[in-house]
């Protein structure tokens, strides 16, 4: 009797481009064939499935209170409603986050690049939040009064129920990272750009973990990518109201 198993091989390339340079049709393809697999395209289908029937109902849902943010965005800090910022999407393809402005226009982002250099390299960081979550910086001078409320409740990330529509994000999935953030990832840190569309919402937010450091925080991502399922996100979106009443998620 012939005996017979399945063996998986999974490989990554680096392709010789910074990270967060735009990627050509080419080279995401091979990336996106190179991890495709029978399961992994079901289990993708069904993700996919699940992201545009949820945010579709979430858009038409929520359309009343995108009009009132957008009156108070405005209310209290002239400038635009919407920030629109380039984040380093799956496989490494940027693409244009939308959120609801926090922030008075053309700040400067020196400040928040320190930071972010400082917790990639395990230290921490100066003006960090210690009493709540290391992801921010605390009580920073750039936040209009009416973008603290809408960070601490997670209102402003209501317009990338958008980019999951398009395709460009899921409403599971790691944080999308910033261009100058990849620029300083050790190499197993690009694994959480390669292996998960990026997400609104993630493990590491709802674990009540969303404390913990940059390193922990990647695992965590790679952790979700490894076992993620339609079920795991249901289980992820369910949990994520609680953890940001509870500040745990808010980041």
């Amino acid at each position: 009797m012939d005996a017979r198993s399945d063996v998986s091989i999974r490989l990554y390339r680096h392709v010789g481009q910074t990270p967060g340079e735009p990627q050509t049709d080419e080279t995401a393809s091979f990336l996106r064939e190179l991890q495709a697999s029978r399961g992994d395209r079901v289990r993708d289908v069904l993700k996919r499935g699940l992201d545009v029937a949820l945010s579709a109902a979430l858009l038409l849902l929520v359309a009343p209170l995108f009009l009132l943010i957008a009156g108070l965005v405005k209310l209290f800090s002239p400038g635009p409603v919407f920030f629109r910022q380039v984040r380093v999407g799956e496989y490494g393809k940027p693409f244009t986050m939308l959120k609801f402005r926090t922030m008075h226009v053309n700040n400067d982002q020196t400040i928040h690049k320190a930071f972010v250099s400082q917790l990639i390299k395990g230290t921490v960081p100066a003006g960090g939040d210690t009493t709540a979550t290391p992801f921010k910086i605390s009580r920073d001078p750039r936040v209009t009064p009416i973008g603290r409320l809408l960070r601490k409740t997670s209102l402003d990330e209501l317009p990338q129920i958008w980019n999951v529509l398009r395709g460009e994000m899921s409403l599971v999935g790691p944080r999308p990272p910033l261009c100058y953030e990849v620029e300083q990832y050790k190499s197993w840190h690009y694994r959480r750009v390669l292996e998960a569309k990026p997400g609104i919402t993630g493990l590491w937010q709802v674990s009540g973990r969303s404390r913990t450091t940059f390193e922990d925080m990647v695992r965590l991502d790679l952790r979700y990518a490894k076992n993620c399922s339609a079920w795991t996100d249901i289980k992820i979106l369910l949990a994520t109201p609680r953890a940001v009443i509870s500040g745990k998620g808010a980041c």
